[in-house]
């Protein structure tokens, strides 16, 4: 019975968003979208709004007049990725096929997609925030484990920084090192809070009130090179460590900081009938998405680099 390519690919796509919510460690940034209006192509706005704050009543003249300043900032979505892949039916056949491209859409979302996105995310909240440089917000020259350093201490500090200016809900992402160092330094004594990512509910180790969540070092980097697939040297796609970027240990930040898009997440298949190209299955995917923090939230943002300069 020949294969519904269409209801295939969607059952491709539910197993692609569950990975992803079980592999990514910034899917909560997406939670933040619906402040986003679209133009239409590659265009967005995202609403910048300010009040002033509170005048003396006069019991004469009542109220003091006060304004607020709605403004929009307009972006443009820069990450438009994606990747087509092909089975050649001599080595599968319509019995195993769905079982086979599971398996490969699967490893490519777990190995590829997932720690491109978070990367990314991670690089350019780390770029801008390194870029504002507002007084007191990114912490220099620490390296998890070395003698003399408290990484509690160092988490502590990144805190009460943030809570200068910010009193709502806070998030941290970690590296594995800087995680247990902190672990170990409160002897088994460290808490841990229920947090939810898209709609998935975890348990994550906390501090003050602050989930700390675990992400690969391979992940943590002030700056990536992406890789456009077809340039000599860029073949295999992904992302690299740039060349100039800086070893992060940790960052927090407000869950309402980061502002995540993802316009288009979507999967194709075609049969060797139906592909143009090539007497193969073809699987296609592609995202297109981006992140961007605000420029009045640049200073609610705390980083913590490894190296010293």
């Amino acid at each position: 019975m020949a294969i519904n390519t269409l209801a295939t690919a969607t059952l491709f796509q539910n197993t692609l968003d569950k990975i992803a919510v079980q592999e990514a460690t910034t899917g909560w940034m997406d939670a933040n979208a619906g402040q986003v209006i679209y133009n239409g192509g590659a265009e967005v706005k995202i609403p910048k709004m300010s009040v002033n704050g509170m005048g003396d009543y006069d019991r004469d003249n009542g109220y003091q007049k006060g304004s607020v300043t709605l403004e929009y900032e307009t972006r443009k979505m820069t990450q438009d990725r994606g990747r087509l892949f092909q089975l050649d039916p001599m080595d599968i056949n319509e019995n195993n096929f769905v079982t086979t491209a599971s398996a490969v859409m699967g490893e490519f979302q777990r190995t590829q997609v997932v720690p491109e996105i978070d990367a990314y995310r991670i690089s350019k909240i780390a770029t801008e925030t390194i870029t504002a440089n507002k007084a007191g917000m990114v912490g220099k020259g620490y390296t998890p484990g070395a003698t003399g350093t408290s990484a509690l201490r160092k988490l502590k500090e990144g805190i009460k920084a943030i809570r200068e200016g910010y009193n709502g809900v806070l998030v941290c992402q970690a590296t594995p090192d800087f995680i247990m160092e902190l672990e170990l330094e409160l002897a088994g004594k460290i808490t841990s809070t229920t947090f939810s990512k898209s709609g998935i509910q975890t348990q994550v180790p906390s501090v003050d009130g602050v989930p700390i969540i675990a992400t690969p070092s391979n992940r943590m980097y002030s700056a990536i090179k992406i890789n456009d697939g077809k340039t000599s040297g860029q073949e295999s796609g992904g992302y690299v460590k740039g060349e100039t970027a800086k070893n992060l240990n940790f960052f927090i930040c407000p869950m309402s900081t980061p502002i995540a898009v993802t316009k288009q997440d979507i999967m194709r298949i075609f049969d060797p009938a139906t592909n143009q190209r090539m007497n193969a299955w073809q699987m296609d995917y592609r995202r297109f998405h981006d992140i961007w923090v605000l420029d009045n939230k640049l200073d609610s943002i705390y980083l913590s680099i490894q190296e010293a300069e």
